[in-house]
Order: C-alpha cells, then sequence, then structure tokens
C-alpha cells in the first residue's frame, strides 16, 4: 500500500506539472497576442484563488464593468488556470502576476485608489501591504452566514454592505469596530443589470428554484439542505407535473466533503429520470451559468441560509429558506431566519402546502419592510448607481492623498 500512495503521489506531481506548464504556454500565446495592456488604471479586483472560486467573481463582472466606464478596473490574478479562464469570459482586463514583485511594480505604474477583494483569503494580505490604495471587501454575496460578520473585516479600509440589516449584524458580533468609518451601504447592484440564461417554456407550470448552499467546512457552516430537504422535496416536485425546477448547486458542493458530489449527482439522476418521463416538464439542471437569470425566471425559490436568499428576498417573490438540520449550524434568529418562517426537514415531503402558505399567507406589507432593511432602497437602478457613486468617491479620494503624500 505505502508503495501504491507514492505511485499515485508521484503520478499526481508529474500531472500537475504538465498541467502548469500547458496552461502557462495558453497564457504566454494570448499575452503576446493581445500585447500589452496600454490602459492607466484606477482600481483594481485581486483574486488569488483557483477556477473552482471563480463563482465568487463572476457576479461582480457586470457592476465592475460599469464601474470601469467611469474609472478603468483590472482583474489581478496569480493562478495562471484562473487567468486562462478568465481570459475567455471576464469583460475586464485581466492580468497574471504570479509574484507579488510584478504587482508591485504595476502598482507603481498606475494610479491605483482601491483594490477590491471578493472573498477572505489568506493571501489577500500580500496585496493588503500596499499603502496608497483602498483596500475595499465586496464579498461575493450577502446573507446571514457566520462568515459575514468575520473579525477579518477589520484589516479593510470599508466593506461594501447591503443595507441596515448587514450593519445591525456587524454590530452584534464584532467587538470594538467603528461600523461608521469602515461600512459603506450599496444596496446589491446584481439586481440592476440583466444576465442571459435558457429560455424556459412558457405554460402553467410555477418554476421552483432550488438553490442550496455547499456542505461548508466547519460546523458552524453546515447550512446545506442537499441530504436533509432535496430527497422527499424533489420526489414530490418532479412528479406533479404543474411544476417545473431549476437545480442551481452552489459552485462548491462536494469540495470539503466528497459525499455531497454523491448527493448532488443523485438529484441531478433523479431529474434527468423526471424529464425522461415527462418531456415537457423541462426540469433544468445549471451548474455553470452566471447566477442571476434564475430571479426573474423562478416563481418561488427554496434556498439556504446563503446569499441566494438575500437575491431572491429582494424580488418580493415566496422564499422558502430552509432550517439546517445540521444542529451545528450558526443560526442567527436576530437575521432572516428570525423573520421568515423557516423550512424543516420533516416537512420536505409536505413541500406543495408550505409553498401555497407562503404564496396565499405571505403580508405583503411586512415582506417589503424585511426587504427595505436588508437592502435599501430597490427601486431600480438604484443600488448600482449607489456602488458605482461610492466606489468613484473612494477612488478619487485615495488618488488625491496619494499623490499629496508624494
Amino acid at each position: 500500500m505505502p508503495l501504491l500512495r507514492d505511485i499515485k503521489t508521484f503520478s499526481g506531481i508529474v500531472t500537475s506539472a504538465f498541467d502548469r506548464r500547458r496552461n502557462q504556454s495558453e497564457w504566454d500565446r494570448f499575452a503576446e497576442q493581445r500585447g500589452p495592456v496600454e490602459e492607466n488604471f484606477g482600481a483594481a479586483i485581486f483574486f488569488p484563488d483557483g477556477p473552482v472560486n471563480v463563482y465568487q467573481l463572476r457576479q461582480w463582472y457586470e457592476p465592475m464593468r460599469h464601474l470601469a466606464e467611469r474609472r478603468p478596473v483590472a482583474v489581478l490574478v496569480r493562478n495562471v488556470s484562473t487567468a486562462n479562464l478568465l481570459k475567455d469570459e471576464c469583460p475586464l482586463p485581466v492580468l497574471l502576476q504570479p509574484q507579488i514583485g510584478l504587482t508591485e511594480q504595476w502598482l507603481a505604474e498606475h494610479s491605483v485608489g482601491a483594490v477590491f477583494y471578493v472573498n477572505q483569503n489568506i493571501v489577500n494580505f500580500r496585496m493588503m501591504r500596499f499603502r496608497d490604495p483602498a483596500h475595499i471587501f465586496i464579498s461575493h454575496g450577502e446573507s446571514d452566514k457566520d462568515y459575514m460578520a468575520s473579525n477579518q473585516l477589520k484589516a479593510y479600509d470599508h466593506t461594501f454592505i447591503a443595507g441596515q440589516a448587514a450593519y445591525d449584524r456587524i454590530g452584534r458580533r464584532l467587538v470594538d469596530f467603528d461600523r461608521e468609518a469602515h461600512l459603506r451601504r450599496i444596496g446589491r447592484p446584481q439586481v440592476d443589470v440583466k444576465h442571459s440564461g435558457p429560455a424556459l417554456p412558457d405554460d402553467h407550470r410555477t418554476v421552483v428554484l432550488y438553490a442550496p448552499t455547499w456542505e461548508g467546512d466547519r460546523p458552524s457552516m453546515q447550512y446545506s439542505s442537499l441530504g436533509s430537504h432535496a430527497p422527499g422535496m424533489l420526489d414530490v416536485l418532479l412528479t406533479t407535473g404543474q411544476h417545473r425546477v431549476v437545480y442551481r448547486p452552489h459552485p462548491r458542493t462536494g469540495a470539503f466533503d466528497p459525499s455531497f458530489r454523491e448527493l448532488h449527482d443523485e438529484v441531478v439522476r433523479k431529474i434527468e429520470a423526471a424529464n425522461e418521463a415527462d418531456p415537457d416538464a423541462s426540469h433544468v439542471v445549471d451548474t455553470d451559468s452566471v447566477f442571476g437569470w434564475h430571479l426573474a425566471a423562478a416563481d418561488v425559490c427554496v434556498c439556504d441560509i446563503s446569499a441566494v436568499a438575500f437575491d431572491f428576498l429582494a424580488t418580493g417573490k415566496p422564499l422558502l429558506l430552509t432550517e439546517p438540520a445540521a444542529a451545528a449550524a450558526e443560526v442567527d434568529r436576530d437575521g432572516l431566519p428570525g423573520l421568515l418562517r423557516t423550512f424543516r426537514a420533516e416537512d420536505a415531503s409536505d413541500v406543495l402546502t408550505v409553498i401555497e402558505a407562503v404564496r396565499d399567507g405571505g403580508d405583503r406589507e411586512r415582506y417589503g419592510q424585511i426587504v427595505e432593511h436588508y437592502f435599501g432602497d430597490t427601486t431600480p437602478g438604484v443600488s448600482l448607481r449607489t456602488f458605482l457613486d461610492v466606489s468613484s468617491e473612494i477612488i478619487d479620494r485615495r488618488q488625491k492623498l496619494a499623490t499629496e503624500a508624494i
């Protein structure tokens, strides 16, 4: 067994080296064909992760594209595989900087007023040592997850938050943190941009978006309903003849616990079987599009404590927020789970009754107050404009201060 393990390890090393060489050659060809990027950048997104986390960046493509019309924005990456993926899909210039020295040289050549971060990768700190730009945490979604009130927020000059709910949540959980100085409310600019997606049949079926989060990498983050709710719920929804399920799993499903990849595969098999039995059902498995089109397409959403819940909340349409089955999951009862009736695993097979109760018994005025509490003014266009104005203000201020310091 030790010999077999050593052979597998060696094989993995050789394969990784081959992949790196192939990816580097692909990038070199692209960079040579593109030529030098001459634009004078005023802002950057620092993304040191591999391709598995690109979903975190994708949701910012459109808001950042709009910002780039005011202040040019570059995406700085350290991983060549990520660079090759982004060069084909990202609307912003992608710059590969595997060594921090390259980043240092690049910053010296540009008047960068702000660097944005979409996650809490520890490698962010290699970038945050640079003093001139403002360092801004924008995250990759708004939610009541424990992650959203991490003490790591203190490291950034600013954290962009959706609204009052995030302001209150951070105030409850962080000790000795100046919210007024560091938090900036921007709403949810992603709801103000258009997303392309498949054209679903225009028929009588109720479209149910099921978007479970991943399993989490620690007990307090075990919010996923994939094993607890999905089996019983889908056995019903896929057989009514009145519903169309759009299954959108979290991109990291199974990354930490392989058993969740098996749960995902089982859901896919059920949906494929349902489509074979009833081709008109047109149930959808979506694992690779940019999240966003789902909000307009769905009539109802079933999701876990995650950013999806908050994005769908802003639509004002019925939302079934699952109650985590894992006892160790950190549930903020002062947040959304305390404001909405949660959907429990033991009620999964009774999902139709739960959906009807939410659709027919909701207090629309109270629901609107919850939406405002989390997102502020949801008038179309307001969030995007606020994001652009706040970002531009910070960029301009830091550029001015950096110039005065010379």
